[in-house]
C-alpha cells in the first residue's frame, strides 16, 4: 500500500511517498515559503540527487498539487497516476482529550481537530489545510489522522494536572498534552526490538532533543509523564522555546517591558531557549563553535541545555522507580556525541557505564552504554513518518 504522508507547516509541507509493505520509501521531498514570491519545492529524484524548483505556491492546495505533480513527473517522478496512492496520513498536532490514537478523518473529526486551534494556534489551522486540500485533490481517497499529543493520553491525573483552578480545567481544557508523541511511540519500540527486550515489560525514558525538545516516562509500553504540557514551550530548554519558566518571571515581563500577551508568546516561541541566552544562534552545530572560540555565553547556553535534561531524566527515573532503557533521538540526540558523554557520564550513579567507543556514531541505532551498565543506554534515529504510515496502513486495511 502506497501511502503519502504529510506534515504541513504554517508555510510549508514535508512529504514522503511510503510502501507500507516493505517500509520504502519511494520518494520524499517538501515545499517551503507558501504564499511568498520565491516559493520553492525541493526533492529527491529516483536516482538520489537533489533538486529545488522556484514556483509560484500562493496557498496550501497549490503546494500539495505540485507535489504531485512531482510524484507523477514521467523523468523525475516514481508513480504513473495518483491513483496508485492508495491512503494520506496527516501528522496532526494536537489532539486534547479527542483523540487518543490515530483516526481515520471524517467530517466529525475535522471538527474536533478545528476545537482545538486555540491550543496550537500555529499548527493545527496548517494541518488542517493539508487535510482539507487533498479532499479537493483527491476526494476518494481515505485520509488518516496520527497525532503528536495521543500517545500521551495514558499519563495519570497527577501527571496532567495543574495546580490552577480546576474549573480551568473543566471549561477550556488546560491541562499538560505533550508533544513528540508518535517519536517518543516510535522509537521506545525500536529500542526494545534492537535490544531483544519485551516492550510492555519495561521503563523507558526517551529523550527526542533538538532544537524542539521532549522528555518521556515510558511504563509498559504507555506514556506516564513527558516534559511538555499544554503547549510545546514547557519543559526541557530548546532551541527558541524557553522550556520551564517560573510564570511569575513572565507577568513581570510584561509589566517591565509593557508587552501584550501576543508579544510575550513570540519572546518565549521564538527569541528565548539557546538562542535566547547564547545570543548567537539556535543551531547547535554553532554553539559547538562559540564554546570551543571560548564565547562564555555559549558555554552557558550549552551547560544549561544539557542541565535540563539530566534533571529530566532524574526525575523520571524517581516516577518510574528505576529505569531499564534510556534512548536518545531527535536531531541532537541522534548526532551531539558531547552531549550524550556528558549525560550519560553524569548517570554515573545510577549505574550507568558508557562505552565512548561506540558514541562516536552519528544518525545510527547504537548502544552506548558499556556491558556492566545497569541501564542500557542506545541511540535510536526517529521515523515519525514511518510511524504515520504504518497507522494510517493498519486502518485503512480494516475498511
Amino acid at each position: 500500500m502506497n501511502i503519502l504522508v504529510l506534515n504541513n507547516g504554517s508555510s510549508s509541507v514535508k512529504y514522503k511517498l511510503i510502501d507500507s509493505d516493505t517500509k520504502r520509501v519511494l520518494a520524499e521531498g517538501g515545499v517551503e515559503k507558501i504564499g511568498l514570491p520565491d516559493s520553492f519545492i525541493k526533492f529527491k529524484t529516483p536516482d538520489g540527487k537533489k533538486e529545488t524548483v522556484v514556483v509560484s505556491m500562493p496557498d496550501h492546495k497549490e503546494a500539495i498539487r505540485q507535489v504531485f505533480k512531482v510524484l507523477t513527473d514521467p523523468e523525475k517522478g516514481v508513480i504513473r497516476d495518483l491513483k496508485e496512492i492508495n491512503a494520506v496520513g496527516h501528522r496532526v498536532v494536537h489532539g486534547m482529550e479527542y483523540f487518543n490514537k490515530s483516526v481515520l478523518i471524517t467530517p466529525e473529526v475535522i471538527e474536533r481537530v478545528k476545537e482545538c486551534y486555540p491550543v496550537a494556534p500555529l499548527h493545527n489551522p496548517a494541518n488542517i489545510t493539508g487535510i482539507e486540500a487533498i479532499l479537493d485533490l483527491l476526494p476518494e481517497v481515505p485520509q488518516v489522522a496520527v497525532f503528536d499529543t495521543a500517545f500521551h493520553q495514558t499519563m495519570p491525573a497527577k501527571a496532567y494536572m495543574y495546580a490552577l483552578p480546576y474549573e480551568d480545567y473543566e471549561k477550556f481544557g488546560i491541562r499538560r498534552y505533550g508533544f513528540h508523541g508518535t517519536s517518543h511511540r516510535y522509537v521506545s519500540r525500536r529500542a526494545c526490538e534492537f535490544l531483544g527486550l519485551d516492550y510492555e515489560k519495561q521503563r523507558i525514558i526517551t529523550c527526542h532533543i533538538g532544537n524542539g525538545g521532549s522528555i518521556t516516562a515510558i511504563r509498559d509500553g504507555k506514556s506516564v509523564d513527558t516534559s511538555m504540557g499544554l503547549t510545546p514551550t514547557e519543559g526541557l530548554m530548546m532551541g527558541t522555546r524557553v522550556g520551564d519558566v517560573d510564570p511569575g518571571a513572565l507577568t513581570y515581563l510584561m509589566e517591565r517591558r509593557d508587552i501584550g500577551y501576543k508579544e510575550l508568546q513570540k519572546i518565549i516561541n521564538k527569541e528565548s531557549g539557546v538562542l535566547g541566552v547564547s545570543g548567537i544562534s539556535n543551531d547547535m552545530r554553532d554553539i559547538e563553535a562559540g564554546i570551543e572560540a571560548g564565547n562564555e555565553r555559549a558555554i552557558l547556553a550549552m551547560d544549561m541545555y544539557e542541565y535540563r535534561i539530566l534533571k529530566y531524566i532524574g526525575a523520571y527515573t524517581a516516577a518510574l522507580g528505576g529505569a531499564d532503557v534510556i534512548v536518545f533521538t531527535g536531531g541532537v540526540g541522534e548526532n551531539q556525541t558531547s552531549t550524550r558523554e556528558n549525560i550519560c557520564k553524569a548517570l554515573e550513579y545510577l549505574g550507568v557505564t558508557f562505552n565512548a567507543e561506540a558514541n562516536k556514531v552519528r544518525g545510527s541505532e547504537i548502544e552506548i552504554s558499556g556491558p556492566d551498565s545497569k541501564i542500557r543506554v542506545v541511540v535510536i534515529p526517529t521515523d515519525e513518518e514511518m510511524m504515520i504510515a504504518s497507522d494510517t496502513a493498519e486502518i485503512v486495511g480494516k475498511l
